[in-house]
Order: structure tokens, then C-alpha cells, then sequence
């Protein structure tokens, strides 16, 4: 070996050689010491990053955001398209010519005519049309007062016309009220912001009601749900909106609580009754509930109370303390479980949702995507931590990726394949203690994670809930919260039924119109319900 340019070309000694590995060894300690700070030093920064985001978002009464960046395994599992040319876009929806002009060629005698060459012009006209209606009054000879009556359908104030612009651009166009205020004002339409409120959240009992049974079509009809929540505001107090979807469908529901007992009662759908049957009894023989109380409770079976209060009383006159909050919270989860199922709701549904424990009910299915972003959270402090959590994202990807394949066509055999290989990745030990944990805890989940295997039909992720959810929050954004429980309600029904009418491929604008009786006496579009049951 020779010494380095600019120093003595005689060779070193053994012993130099010996001291110069020695310091060289003692450099790399000290450099991954301070590696080994540095990443430490850099996890705390991210951790007080995330701290003062957090605040700032608890002093705008606004949810914290995830502390951790979206999963890119759906997105890099995906089959590479092998089709030629590019999937048509939203523009390229076929017009619909509401005005034709044929524009005549002055031409020589003796010319043929070849057919025309059409140019299609896109405008848009917004006017206001404020009409004055002079309606004759008379004296009869007997000193009766005749008035002449409006048309059929007309009233004073706003038509179904300008509630129908409201209720499109506020609720599919973000659109806050200030500036929907003036935009119809600038149009040429004298309207205050207060009565903009009252055409947004007012009557609307109509549009409530077919968004009730969306949801009744949906849990009888959809093999699965897609669940997700998030953060809201109402009446200054914090809240929680619930999404509840399908293929099909999507409704949204906003109320102060996330526990279990309220996600059953949001798919009771607006009903308020009790049912101790066999569902109910098996749903309490799964919880830590004392045999003594399900046998007091079996006295009841087949026995539907229609309100809260009728069966806290009955549950007394059964010698059961209804003081006792926990063991009242699984009575109620039962009760309401029992009436689902004695209305033939949720018999073979599967709820695939994010962990989040309210949703754990009937066949519960667990989404791959917050399943494997558990990995992110993972703060490796050396390489060969690093190199771990690498290879088993890698595995889990190539697993996933399989999974999808198999699911769009199913073969049979394969779900054994599947499930040796599910107990080989997560059955790993790498000597990185969180990362096995984490292993260890999803392996515990094998049998939500594999449902697919036994519904094919299922999907494998809640993106679809989330989806729905990003026009919820940017509208709270956009916003903020409700006041009343009419705007709490209006913004819930007119964002479901706009999420569903693009999922039905329906026009929400037109849709506004038909049911606001734009459209004539003959609807145009048939209930919501019944396109969900039927494309189900």
C-alpha cells in the first residue's frame, strides 16, 4: 500500500497500517454517533413541527392533520393500461343542441348540394327575470272583492329557479353565501344574504326524505359500505360527520358523537326503535356482559319497543340497572343491532372501514391502505432498520398487487396461496422491535384483511369514502360550521345527494331542477332510491 499524493512514497508498517485502521474505525463510530443524533434531533423537530400545526389547527377549531403522508401503494399497484390512446375525459359528453340554424349559401344556378358543414357554439345566458304580476280586482254589485289568481305554481318572493342556482353553486360549487349574494345581485336579482340562507336551508323536507332512502336503498341492496369520519362544527360545539357509501350511493350525517351506538343508529336511518331478538342476544354474548343480564334480557326476546324511554323502562321492570353507563351503552348497541337486522338491514353487508373502532360491526373488513401506513409512522434510527421497514413494504406492495389481480378475477384454490403467504410477511421477525410489533398486531387482523378472499366483490381500501369526504371538508373550510339544525341538515342532504347523483351519472344541476318542478308536472329523473336498487 502506498501513502497518499504529497506525503512519503515509502510503504507504511504493519503497525502504522494497524494504528491507521484503528483511527479510521474510531472516525466511523464518531460519524454514526452523530448520524445516529442527527436523526434523532431531526425526528424531534418533525415531532414539534407537527406539535404547532396541531395547535394552530385547535385555535381555528379545525382537525389536526394526519401526521403522516398518503400511502402510494394503490397508486403504484395499479395495472399499467394497455389499450391505445387516452381514456375520454368529462368533455367528451356528446352536447346537446337546444337551437338550430341553418344558414342558407348563395350559390349559382346548376350547383349541387353536398349537405352542411355544422359549427356548434357554446354560450351560457344568465338574466334575471323579475316579473310583475297586475292582478285586476273587482267590486260585485253585492260588495264582494274579486281578484284575479296567480297561475298555478306561482307565488311571491324567488322561484324554483333562483333556489335551484343557490343550491348548485353553494353546495356542488363551494360557492360561500357573501359571494352568492353578489353574484345574484350583479346578475340583476335584489336579494339579501339572509333570504340566500333561507333558500339554501329552508323547505327542503323533499330532498331530505329521498335522501333517507338512498340510505334504506343502499343497506338493502349494496354488498358492502365504505365508512369514514370527520371533524365538524355545529352550534359553536364540536361535532362529527360520518359518511356512509356504496358504489352507488353516498349520504352524510353530522352529529356530537362517534361512538358505535351511533353509527347503528345513523343506519337505523331516522328510527328511533328498540329489538331484542337473536341478533341482538348473540351481539351481547360477544361482549363482557354477565350471563344474568342476557338472561333476563331473553324474557324480551321477540319484543320491539318503538322509543328510548319504553325500553329503558322495560329493562328496569327486568331488574337491570340502567345507572350503570357502560353495560346501558352494549344494552343500547344491542337493541339497535336487533332492530337492523329485524329490518332485514345489514344480513350479508360488509363494512370495510379505516381501524376506527365504532365500525367494527357484522363482517367487518379492514382497509389495506391505513393498514400499511402504519409503516410511515415508523422512525428507523439506523440502516439496518431502514433496510427492514424497506422489505417489508416491498413484500406487502407485491402482496397487495396480487390480491388486486386475484380479485378481478377470482380463480379457485388460490385464497389457501394467499393466506400462507399472508402468515409468511407478517409472521416475520427483523429485530427492529416497533416494526415487529406492528407485524405482529396486523397478523392479529388477518381475518379482516383477507376478506376479500371471501367476498370478492368488496374493496380493498375506503379511498372511495375518503373521496366523498374531501367535498364535506372543503366545505367546512370553505364555510366553517353550522348554526341551526336546518343548516345542518341542508348541508348533509344536498352533498349526498350531489355525490350520489354523480355516482348514478346524473346531472345534479338538472336533478335540482326536475325535483323543484322546473321540469313540468312529469319528472324526468325517477327517485334516486330506485336507480340505486336497480343498478345494485
Amino acid at each position: 500500500m502506498t501513502s497518499p499524493p504529497g506525503r512519503s512514497s515509502k510503504p507504511l508498517s504493519s503497525t502504522a497500517l494497524r494504528q491507521l485502521v484503528s483511527d479510521l474505525a474510531g472516525k466511523i463510530d464518531r460519524l454514526e454517533q452523530e448520524v445516529e443524533q442527527l436523526r434523532l434531533d431531526n425526528s424531534n423537530l418533525r415531532h414539534d413541527n407537527q406539535a404547532l400545526k396541531d395547535e394552530i389547527a385547535r385555535l381555528k377549531n379545525l382537525p389536526p392533520r394526519p401526521p403522516f403522508k398518503p400511502s402510494g401503494m394503490e397508486k403504484a399497484t395499479q395495472p399499467r393500461p394497455t389499450g391505445p390512446g387516452r381514456r375520454p375525459g368529462r368533455g367528451a359528453k356528446r352536447d346537446r343542441v337546444t337551437r338550430e340554424v341553418t344558414i342558407r349559401a348563395e350559390v349559382p344556378p346548376g350547383s349541387r348540394f353536398k349537405g352542411y358543414k355544422t359549427v356548434v357554439r357554446r354560450d351560457l345566458i344568465l338574466t334575471a327575470e323579475v316579473v310583475r304580476y297586475k292582478r285586476e280586482r273587482w267590486v260585485t254589485p253585492e260588495g264582494q272583492t274579486i281578484i284575479a289568481p296567480l297561475p298555478v305554481g306561482v307565488t311571491g318572493g324567488f322561484g324554483p329557479g333562483v333556489q335551484r342556482f343557490c343550491l348548485a353553486l353553494h353546495m356542488q360549487g363551494q360557492v360561500t353565501t357573501e359571494r352568492l349574494t353578489d353574484l345574484l345581485n350583479g346578475i340583476g336579482l335584489s336579494i339579501s344574504k339572509r333570504e340566500v340562507v333561507r333558500l339554501l336551508t329552508s323547505d327542503l323536507e323533499l330532498f331530505a326524505q329521498e335522501d333517507r332512502a338512498i340510505l334504506q336503498a343502499g343497506l338493502t341492496s349494496s354488498p358492502y359500505l365504505t365508512v369514514d369520519d370527520t371533524g365538524a362544527r355545529h352550534a359553536r360545539r364540536p361535532a362529527v360527520t360520518t359518511q356512509i357509501g356504496g358504489e352507488r350511493f353516498c349520504v352524510f350525517r353530522t352529529s356530537r358523537s362517534k361512538s358505535r351506538l351511533n353509527f347503528l343508529s345513523l343506519l337505523r336511518g331516522g328510527c328511533e326503535d328498540y329489538v331484542v331478538n337473536e341478533a341482538a342476544l348473540n351481539y351481547l354474548r360477544r361482549q363482557p356482559v354477565e350471563a344474568a343480564v342476557i338472561a333476563r334480557l331473553t324474557k324480551l326476546q321477540g319484543r320491539v319497543f318503538s322509543s328510548q324511554m319504553e325500553w329503558w323502562q322495560h329493562l328496569l321492570q327486568c331488574s337491570i340497572n340502567i345507572f350503570d353507563r357502560p353495560l346501558l351503552r352494549l344494552l343500547d348497541e344491542a337493541a339497535t343491532w336487533g332492530a337492523l337486522r329485524h329490518r332485514g338491514l345489514m344480513e350479508n353487508t360488509v363494512v370495510v372501514s379505516d381501524d376506527a373502532g365504532q365500525f367494527r360491526i357484522a363482517q367487518h373488513a379492514l382497509c389495506w391502505i391505513h393498514a400499511e401506513r402504519h409503516l410511515q409512522k415508523l422512525m428507523p434510527g439506523s440502516p439496518k432498520q431502514v433496510k427492514a421497514v424497506v422489505l417489508v413494504r416491498e413484500a406487502i406492495w407485491c402482496f397487495y398487487r396480487s390480491l388486486k389481480l386475484w380479485k378481478q378475477s377470482p380463480a379457485p384454490g388460490g385464497e389457501r396461496a394467499f393466506r400462507q403467504q399472508f402468515d409468511k410477511i407478517f409472521g416475520l421477525r427483523t429485530g427492529y422491535k416497533e416494526l415487529d410489533e406492528l407485524l405482529a398486531r396486523l397478523a392479529r387482523r388477518k381475518a379482516e384483511l383477507l376478506r376479500v378472499l371471501e367476498r370478492p366483490e368488496i374493496p380493498l381500501h375506503t379511498n372511495a369514502s375518503e373521496n366523498d369526504l374531501r367535498a364535506w371538508v372543503i366545505k367546512r373550510k370553505i364555510s366553517g360550521g353550522t348554526m341551526s339544525a336546518d343548516g345542518r341538515v341542508a348541508r348533509d342532504v344536498m352533498l349526498g345527494l350531489s355525490k350520489t347523483c354523480r355516482k348514478l351519472g346524473l346531472s345534479f344541476f338538472d336533478y335540482l331542477g326536475d325535483r323543484l318542478g322546473l321540469n313540468g308536472d312529469q319528472p324526468r329523473i325517477p327517485p334516486l332510491a330506485d336507480l340505486v336498487i336497480r343498478s345494485a
